[in-house]
């Protein structure tokens, strides 16, 4: 079994079960899906800040619903990456902290 942090454990007590549970009964749909215009059951509770295991982060901070699959992977990716692929309707980023987003300094 591999190193798990301390605060892993939190998500294991029953404040954090109920948390998470409201969370999934207020937003039932993944947050990451439907900009993508796809309706996906959402099945995880998820910090949109990370907390980085910062403990009043972790129990304050606003949460998202989403489902496993953005969850285990296009949310890692977009904070490893530091942005979001995700593309509009008008075929740009629409994540403001895209670099094709940033002003360009001439």
């Amino acid at each position: 079994m591999g190193y798990r942090s301390p605060h892993h454990e939190w998500t294991w007590l029953p404040r954090w079960r109920k948390k998470s549970k409201a969370q999934l009964a207020r937003e039932p749909v993944c947050a990451m899906c439907l900009v993508q215009g796809r309706v996906t059951p959402a099945s995880v509770a998820d910090h949109i800040t990370p907390h980085r295991g910062d403990e009043k982060l972790f129990w304050e901070g606003a949460l998202q619903s989403l489902c496993k699959y953005c969850h285990d992977s296009r949310k890692k990716q977009d904070e490893a990456r530091g942005y979001a692929t995700d593309i509009g309707l008008d075929g740009y980023p629409i994540d403001p902290r895209h670099p094709f987003n940033q002003v360009r300094q001439t």
